[in-house]
């Protein structure tokens, strides 16, 4: 059977013409999970240039991934949809030395193309910016990795359970405000503590674990000092990449408040996972450290279970990696203080989702405001 792919593409100037990227990813329509990405700064350009080249990326990339594949680009550019479909002349001669370049990447019959709403086309416009940013990219496992089924692979030994734990409640989490890891640093509520006493009982109930890996912050080192006790276990690493999201100026205001003081970078923000707070780590910056740490721990703790306390965003962001999802569906989703996300990752780079934001083990400890 023909393999699918998909393949999401842009391209940016800034002043057009400006100093100008192009970001492109290879995706596979079935899982979701992005197999390929492509993102490179080419100087001053003109955005028309910039998008080609970002075209040019990701046929290059589904290629390398498999050149028998039925592939369907998508862009915002209707300019490029229309031209490489053979419904437009192409007129100017450098756009149109790039159409021929992208052409000759594979052949017509295996290719569509397709205009999308730039809302849709985020992830290739967020490799733009990264790009342009100097941002690195986010580590991804080998394609050869992904076409396996997670366990099955002979000898590859035990995988990395990471039982990953949101710190306990703080005044911040019952007042609901943004609590980043540039603001005030809480400690832990009376209650934070009892849901730490209750996920340590959990933990111990399901097996325990080897090792525990904390952030840096107050509310993450208390609630895994908790476990750790209960546990028996002496030491808690602590690694700066599990640190939740820096919100900038917003940290220490509702939703609200942050509503009333910046509504249209509010809309932004919700709307593109490449915009940052004021003062602040977009959601995109955060995923990539998140991923980067993420890759040190496994490769540090091999075949072991591992108690990572962190926060709602770094374990958002490690369930979006391990199910393959763009950055934007981080805002479909619940992470309670205290509950229990576990996740395996194999030497080959597989990985399996076993539980997410459980919170049984919290019945009886949850805040009415929660």
């Amino acid at each position: 059977m023909t393999r699918r792919l998909v393949v999401e593409a842009d391209g940016g100037s800034r002043g057009n013409p400006g100093p100008a990227a192009f970001g492109a990813l290879v995706r596979d329509p079935e899982t979701g999970a992005v197999v390929a990405e492509s993102f490179e700064t080419i100087g001053v350009a003109t955005n028309n240039v910039a998008e080609y080249r970002g075209l040019i990326a990701g046929l290059t990339a589904a290629m390398d991934v498999d050149p028998t594949a039925l592939v369907e680009v998508r862009l915002d550019s209707k300019l490029i949809v229309e031209q490489m479909s053979g419904r437009w002349r192409i007129k100017d001669p450098t756009l149109r030395g790039l159409a021929l370049q992208a052409r000759d990447i594979a052949p017509a019959e295996q290719v569509r193309y397709t205009w999308v709403p730039r809302a849709q086309n985020t992830a290739a416009d967020a490799l733009v910016n990264r790009a342009l940013d100097g941002k690195p990219a986010i580590a991804l496992p080998p394609v050869s990795a992904r076409r396996t089924l997670p366990g099955w692979a002979p000898d590859l030994g035990d995988p990395t359970v990471l039982l990953c734990v949101r710190h306990g409640a703080t005044e911040h989490s019952l007042q609901k405000v943004f609590s980043g890891v540039g603001g005030a640093n809480p400690p832990l509520a009376p209650i934070g503590l009892d849901q730490s006493d209750a996920v340590a009982r959990e933990i111990k109930e399901r097996g325990g674990a080897d090792r525990i890996v904390a952030s840096p912050l107050l509310r993450a080192q208390q609630t895994a000092q908790v476990i750790a006790a209960d546990l028996g276990i002496d030491n808690v690493d602590t690694t700066e990449g599990f640190a939740e999201c820096d919100f900038g100026e917003w940290d220490g205001l509702t939703f609200a408040q942050v509503r009333a003081g910046w509504p249209g970078l509010l809309d932004a923000w919700l709307g593109s996972t490449a915009v940052a707070p004021p003062g602040g780590e977009s959601f995109d910056d955060h995923r990539a450290r998140v991923e980067r740490a993420r890759v040190a721990l496994v490769a540090a703790y091999p075949g072991m279970r591992v108690v990572l306390v962190a926060h709602v965003s770094p374990i958002k962001m490690l369930a979006l990696g391990a199910l393959g999802a763009p950055t934007s569906a981080l805002f479909s989703s619940e992470v309670m203080p205290c509950s229990l996300t576990t996740i395996a990752w194999w030497a080959d780079g597989n990985c399996s989702m076993r539980g997410f934001a459980e919170s049984g083990h919290l019945r009886d400890l949850v805040h009415a405001g929660m």
